[in-house]
């Protein structure tokens, strides 16, 4: 686990401006740090640099830049290949110098080339320059576990783990991009390939970008997806498995070779266990391949309504683990408010966010290496909206009835506008592309039109207009996949990776491992949610580890007491991040708008539905842009 950043321009930038952007990246690598500038030809330079986490082969022969035994390959490498044991054997003929995963991409490439990125298995970011084609090749791992940034204007390309980095490269403009905000704002976070800045992108997940000098001295770049949620789930749908006992053994199959390859490390390892169904059973099958107690983390809340800590203690002493608990207190939660733009370097307003960075604060102090449950949810239908996009299936026939009646003028409006809250919901609910997205539409209409309008400018739809690219005829199926390419890597994993590298330390998620997510599309989708409840194949798979009885039980759920923050603590400075005079000189929001609206907000107390008191979520996502940006711009 390391951060790296690195660039192919015609720009001069010094191998002191190089090691500041890498040592941006202090967080995610201090074990070491390589940073090497290489003549392109022509004008140009190649530049990699790395900062490393050692997790295998500790020693100097794990440095990066790494390269291969010929001289013509140069890697800086971001993550863990999973298989590399069995792709070292593949890869005999080559001349290894060391352990590390990191060489086995070398081989790998000149052996394969490009596609070499098919055979490799894991979370990984990494840049590949190939001397002899003058190419520089990024890629990403499958569904988005690590991060990976760039820069292209045009002609010089510039990429990076974080943003930091790319802030730091001599020349970089700092624009904000104003078509994001809108999405931002209701969505809390910035998916792929958008970012907050102009000309400034995230790679996909499962995608590789190559970049060389173009004959007129542009630059000629490319990116291609080599993995994709819907190839995989159409290819798993032509493979479906109609035996459940056999799907289950499968499962769990998938899964134990999972856990059990991100178990390998030459440093200390551990799991975050919530209690809940999926850290429950990622520990549970690490538990069971161990000769000694694993080490498991957990967080317990002082407000007794949230705290699930003594399910987590419960399934701890029944697997026999090395257990952890930190109990926090709301203070010790607003306490971290204040840092979320040093581990955030982009906007990013899922609040779970917090706790997130506890649970890693804790785990670091004993373990370099934490497993986590991350995916249960997505690839087997855990999430209560999955239920409510059945029910609005359902529903949907009469929806479109109440839409067509709807259009009847009614007090100065039309009749739709004067439906209570659920039947407006779905008599709104007509665009064939965002059918599973539903929601209040006064949120929407909210965040549309916080941003400043005019100049040209459009903002992004804020729901993702792609559900029918998937073909799926259940709406459950549909707004699962929709949450695997937007929701998980864009929120869930980001939170997860930055939360974990702020402290150093590397997460592991064995429920998105290659072959337990392609596994999981050959399960018929009636083994994962059956008679209104979710995950019931992975819950029966934990069964096998864990009584029932200590698993079965309603979800108390967390959240980070927005409202009463933002009304309190925090509430001076929101006033003064929607000040009409910094929003103006600002030149992002609408100051009148955006400062009208936190001002109801604030004036309106507790107060019911349709007044600005359960906007928080807004508020919140406009306080976090606004502190980023003090922090950055």
């Amino acid at each position: 686990m390391c951060g790296i950043c690195g660039f192919f321009t015609n720009k001069q930038i010094t191998e002191e401006q190089l090691r500041v952007m890498n040592d941006e990246m202090i967080r995610r690598g201090p074990d070491d740090a390589g940073v090497e500038i290489y003549d392109a030809g022509a004008g140009d330079s190649v530049g990699l640099a790395q900062r490393r986490l050692a997790i295998i082969d500790l020693s100097p022969l794990g440095h990066q830049p790494m390269h291969s035994a010929d001289g013509r390959l140069s890697v800086v490498f971001n993550g863990e290949i999973y298989n590399f044991g069995e792709l070292r054997k593949e890869l005999e003929g080559y001349p290894f110098r060391s352990r590390s995963d990191t060489e086995i991409i070398l081989a790998a490439f000149e052996k394969w080339g490009e596609s070499a990125v098919d055979r490799l298995g894991g979370m990984f970011a990494f840049a590949v320059y190939d001397r002899a084609e003058n190419r520089i090749t990024i890629a990403r791992d499958r569904i988005g576990k690590k991060p990976l940034y760039y820069w292209f204007d045009g002609t010089n390309l510039v990429f990076a783990s974080e943003l930091r980095p790319i802030m730091r490269c001599p020349g970089f403009p700092r624009r904000v991009r104003r078509d994001v905000l809108s999405r931002y704002l209701y969505q809390q976070y910035i998916d792929a390939p958008e970012t907050v800045f102009e000309d400034v992108y995230k790679l996909e997940p499962g995608a590789v970008l190559t970049f060389r000098r173009a004959k007129d001295g542009t630059g000629d770049l490319s990116v291609r997806k080599y993995w994709s949620i819907r190839d995989a789930w159409t290819a798993g749908c032509a493979n479906e498995i109609k035996d459940y006992a056999e799907a289950k053994e499968g499962l769990k199959a998938c899964l134990t070779k999972a856990v059990r390859e991100r178990m390998i490390a030459d440093v200390p390892l551990g799991s975050f266990l919530s209690g809940g169904y999926d850290s429950s059973l990622v520990s549970a099958v690490a538990q069971s391949i161990l000769d000694r107690p694993l080490k498991t983390f957990s967080i317990g809340f002082e407000e007794a309504q949230y705290d699930e800590s003594g399910y987590a203690r419960e399934v701890a002493r029944h697997l026999g683990t090395d257990h952890t608990e930190l109990v926090i207190g709301e203070q010790e939660m607003l306490d971290l408010a204040d840092s979320l733009a040093d581990c955030f370097d982009e906007p990013f307003a899922d609040s779970s966010q917090i706790p997130t960075m506890l649970v890693s604060m804790l785990a670091r102090k004993d373990v370099t290496v934490a497993l986590s449950g991350d995916g249960g949810d997505e690839f087997f239908c855990g999430y209560g909206i999955y239920r409510r996009v059945q029910q609005a299936q359902r529903l949907d026939a009469l929806g479109a009835a109440a839409h067509l009646i709807g259009q009847i003028p009614a007090g100065g409006g039309k009749l739709e506008d004067k439906y209570p809250l659920r039947l407006r919901v779905i008599s709104a609910n007509r665009d064939r592309e965002t059918k599973t997205q539903f929601g209040a539409g006064s949120y929407a209409a909210f965040a549309e039109r916080f941003p400043l309008q005019g100049d040209g400018i459009k903002q992004l739809p804020v729901n993702y207009p792609s559900e029918r690219s998937y073909g799926a005829k259940d709406w459950q199926v549909t707004r699962m996949l929709l949450d695997m390419d937007h929701y998980l890597p864009g929120d869930i994993l980001c939170k997860v990776d930055r939360a974990s590298m702020f402290y150093s330390l590397e997460a592991r998620c064995p429920i998105l491992d290659k072959d337990v997510m392609e596994y999981s599309f050959r399960i018929p989708h009636a083994f994962k949610y059956k008679g209104g409840e979710g995950k019931t194949i992975l819950k029966d798979v934990a069964y096998d580890y864990i009584p029932r009885q200590l698993l079965d039980r309603p979800k108390k759920g967390f959240s980070v007491p927005l409202d009463k923050w933002l009304r309190g603590p925090l509430r001076e400075q929101l006033t003064d991040f929607a000040s009409r005079d910094m929003l103006r000189a600002q030149g992002l929001f609408d100051a009148d708008y955006a400062a009208g609206f936190v001002e109801n907000y604030l004036r309106t107390g507790d107060a019911g539905a349709g007044t600005g008191a359960n906007y928080s979520r807004i508020c919140w996502a406009f306080f976090v842009f606004q502190q980023w940006y003090n922090r950055y711009m």
